[in-house]
């Protein structure tokens, strides 16, 4: 696949992304049993993917997996509990945390614009917490941010995995079905709600994830970070659109906030990768080369 396809595909899967607050919105059901649902389908969906899906059930695949399921069923509450966008903007509170949980788990110590971009985004965060909460509550608000907090495991989790990411996420969809089966109501659902978990398992969360796997190889580091920022800015507006849902004003506020730290520090930690990087390649060069000059 060449770049510009893979750009392409990324976009298609922010977009995709980004239709899951309004459509859960339209589902009159309990939160837990529309994550489950949506799971269920989406893990048929990657069972038809995966074909014969080779899944490492060590430790750390395991809380990989735990920690996907615990992130949907958040963010699903979170959205029947606070607007979609409060739910969107606080999950993407998840750097924040991996970078807390670098320092707690592993000894790392933050750097200089680590530290900046938690107070930053703390900042953010509590403006969610400040004057008008709009359709939102703060106990949608705390729900979101255990999302963003599930999330941040996730990547943790996925990075140290055996495996490729689109299997992990296929046993968290199954272990979120599993987990949502008492909440799920004997009745037949209407017409609209199934169109809706239907769109929500096959579209959003299902071929989502496979378009994402695979564009995520050819584009640059830059591309996949700012690409997927689409979904927490189309995400309100959708549900704006259809619902009539409006952000209040320190949401809003507290949500750019949050979205720009997160951007600047990712593009900032993308670069010092690069840099890095080209420093190891010319120190190779150089232990290559070299004693070939001395030897001449």
């Amino acid at each position: 696949m060449n770049r510009k396809k893979a750009i392409v595909l990324l976009v298609l899967t922010a977009i995709l992304w980004s239709i899951g607050g309004l459509f859960i919105k339209l589902i009159d059901m309990n939160p837990v049993a529309i994550a489950g649902l949506r799971s269920g389908i989406a893990a048929l969906v990657m069972l038809v993917y995966l074909k014969k899906p080779s899944i490492h059930l060590d430790k750390i695949n395991i809380l990989g997996a735990i920690s996907y399921a615990g992130t949907l069923l958040c963010f699903v509450s979170a959205n029947k509990l606070t607007s979609s966008a409060n739910a969107i903007f606080l999950q993407y509170t998840a750097p924040v945390w991996v970078i807390l949980f670098s320092l707690f788990l592993y000894k790392e110590k933050p750097k200089k614009m680590d530290i900046l971009v938690i107070l930053v985004v703390l900042s953010g965060m509590a403006l969610f917490f400040a004057g008008n909460f709009g359709p939102g509550s703060s106990i949608g608000n705390i729900v979101a941010l255990f999302s963003g907090f599930f999330m941040a495991a996730m990547v943790i989790f996925l990075k140290k995995s055996v495996g490729a990411a689109v299997e992990i996420t296929f046993l968290g969809n199954i272990l979120t079905f599993l987990f949502s089966i008492p909440m799920i109501p004997k009745k037949i659902p209407d017409t609209t709600t199934i169109l809706c978990l239907l769109i929500l398992g096959i579209f959003q969360l299902g071929f989502s994830y496979i378009f994402y796997t695979i564009a995520i190889k050819h584009v640059s580091s830059l591309e996949g970070i700012l690409i997927p920022i689409i979904e927490p800015l189309l995400n309100p507006i959708w549900v704006l659109i259809f619902t009539g849902e409006k952000m209040g004003l320190t949401s809003l506020l507290g949500g750019l906030i949050i979205i720009s730290a997160v951007v600047w520090h990712q593009i900032k930690t993308s670069r010092i990768i690069k840099i890095k990087s080209a420093n190891e390649s010319i120190e190779n060069i150089i232990d290559i080369h070299i004693p070939e000059v001395v030897n001449s």
